[in-house]
């Protein structure tokens, strides 16, 4: 998932149509973080992205409410001067996404009806990927695993699962790697969690989002 694009965009962006001279608002400002905008083309974008990815898309609120997260995240990654994901990383990411699918034929008429060009997938893989990688080289060296850990899980988790879905369960031994890497994410995520919510506390956030937005 990628934070606002943010934009040199006047609020109230207006087109004029010749014949009748009426005014036509097609974006407007949706919230500012710090002396940041966000905007509302910036939340649709991401509802799509979500779509295609995920075959459905949080609410706006929900949305703008990830893009302020991102926001934090990208301002400290570009303060540290975070090494950009590099084009081989990027269109693996790519095709990850379109490997998702059962076909490229489903995945390009997909793309199409939910309103999504190629350049845009690849924006926002890129972004997510430069969000995600930084995430994880802040938080994984403070990700502390025991034995114990993979264990409680494989008899919590993973054994039950796949006994459910009526598959061969995995060794222990096979599925160590797996499960350490997991529980390692997870608690990436959770530091994360932590330390977005603190950090939103200490900004200036002004929301402009109308109530009954979706």
């Amino acid at each position: 998932m990628r934070r606002a694009l943010i934009f040199a965009v006047a609020l109230g962006l207006v087109v004029t149509s010749a014949p009748l001279l009426a005014q036509e608002v097609i974006d407007r400002i949706v919230a500012r973080v710090e002396n940041d905008i966000i905007l509302l083309s910036d939340v649709r974008a991401l509802g799509r992205y979500q779509q295609l990815v995920e075959s459905k898309s949080e609410s706006d609120a929900q949305l703008l409410d990830r893009l302020i997260d991102q926001w934090i995240v990208r301002n400290e990654a570009d303060t540290a001067q975070f090494p950009k994901p590099t084009e081989a990383d990027i269109l693996a990411g790519v095709d990850r996404v379109q490997k998702s699918f059962t076909s490229a034929t489903e995945y390009e008429t997909r793309k199409m009806q939910i309103g999504l060009t190629d350049a845009d997938v690849k924006s926002m893989v890129t972004s997510q990927l430069y969000l995600s990688n930084y995430l994880d080289s802040r938080f994984r060296p403070s990700a502390k695993v025991e034995s114990k850990d993979v264990e409680d899980f494989y008899e919590k988790a993973v054994v039950p699962r796949a006994q459910a879905r009526g598959q061969v369960v995995p060794t222990l031994d096979a599925a160590r790697e797996y499960i350490r890497e997991a529980l390692i994410q997870r608690s990436i995520n959770e530091q994360a969690d932590r330390w977005l919510s603190e950090s939103r506390g200490r900004l200036r956030v002004e929301k402009r989002l109308e109530a009954n937005a979706k």
